[in-house]
Parts: C-alpha cells; sequence; structure tokens
C-alpha cells in the first residue's frame, strides 16, 4: 500500500481548486431555485462514483471511442463556457422542460465530475498512487456534499444582492477558467 499523506494533501489540493464548490455557490443556488430540491446525497455518490470510475478506465474509455484527453478537456471547456456565460449575463442557455430536481446533470456532471476534473484526475494518475487520488476524491465529495447540504443557508446569509454579486464575480472566474482549459488544450488537437 503506497498511502502518502503529502500525495493525498496535494491531489485534495488540486481537486478542490478544479472541482471549485465554493465558486459553483450561485450556480447550486440558481438550480435550487429552478427545481425547489436539490439531491445532495445523490448528486455526491453519483460525482464520486464518475471520479473514481474515470480514474481506473477514463483513459481507455476515451482511447475506446476515438476521443484523447485534449478534445475531451476542450469538450468540458465549452460546457464550462456557457455556465459561465449564463451567470454573468443572467441568460437561461440549458432547458430542462419540467426539471423535477437537481442530482446528475448539470450537478454531479459537468459542475463537479466535469471534464475539467475529469482531466485532472488523468493528470493525478501519472503523479500519484491510485489510493492517495481516491481518497483526495473522497474528501472533496464530502466537503462538496456539505455544500449543497447547506445551500439554502448559505443563500440566506448571502441574500439576494450578495448572490448576484457572487454570482457575477465566479462567473467571470469561470469563464477565466473554461479559456485556460481550451487554451491548455487546443494545441494538443493539432
Amino acid at each position: 500500500m503506497n498511502f502518502d499523506l503529502k500525495e493525498i494533501f496535494t491531489a485534495s489540493m488540486i481537486l478542490f481548486a478544479v472541482i471549485d464548490i465554493i465558486g459553483s455557490i450561485p450556480i447550486i443556488i440558481d438550480l435550487r431555485q429552478k427545481v425547489g430540491h436539490i439531491q445532495s446525497e445523490k448528486a455526491s455518490i453519483v460525482a464520486a462514483i464518475l471520479m473514481v470510475v474515470f480514474l481506473f478506465v477514463g483513459k481507455k474509455i476515451l482511447n475506446l471511442i476515438g476521443i484523447d484527453v485534449n478534445s475531451f478537456a476542450v469538450a468540458g471547456s465549452f460546457i464550462i463556457f456557457f455556465l459561465a456565460i449564463e451567470m454573468i449575463l443572467g441568460i437561461q442557455l440549458y432547458k430542462d422542460d419540467e426539471p423535477e430536481t437537481a442530482a446528475v446533470v448539470p450537478l454531479a456532471f459537468p459542475l463537479i465530475a466535469g471534464a475539467g476534473t475529469m482531466t485532472s484526475i488523468l493528470s493525478l494518475r501519472a503523479e500519484y498512487h491510485t489510493i492517495n487520488i481516491v481518497i483526495a476524491i473522497l474528501i472533496n465529495i464530502i466537503f462538496v456534499y456539505i455544500v449543497l447540504k447547506s445551500s439554502k443557508r448559505i443563500e440566506k446569509i448571502l441574500g439576494g444582492q450578495g448572490i448576484n454579486v457572487i454570482r457575477k464575480i465566479f462567473g467571470v472566474i469561470l469563464l477565466a477558467i473554461a479559456v485556460k482549459l481550451f487554451a491548455t488544450n487546443i494545441t494538443g488537437l493539432f
């Protein structure tokens, strides 16, 4: 067993930055307002399963269907870009005719376990032992669950104006992340 606290800490911090659940609070609050209820447990469990499965078979799946990691990351950057545009401009691009709850889409995927997260997991796999990455994923999922479960309380603390300000700020940050993910991976396509 290759249990290493330093690897766990580093992998946790990398995943924390990429998942950016704090930056996603405005999106989570928006979703809760649209659908009325967020299934925190289901979203967290599905995201954890997606990440762990992708850790073990992600590259093989992408290769099997003829997609390289760079293409996957560029596609993910478009999703993040459109989420950012929604936040900044206050428009709705993603429409679900009759959403009942928010759990798997768009919470578990692409918000929590999106292309950026999956690409990061593949990068971590090249540097760290698998057990440490799995522990880092679980640490992040626990934090994600706490934020999802507390979204109503967070909304009350921030208020309507606070949420709007944070939505715009994090929309710009999310846009920057999308541009960086795109720029980093587009050269690998040519």
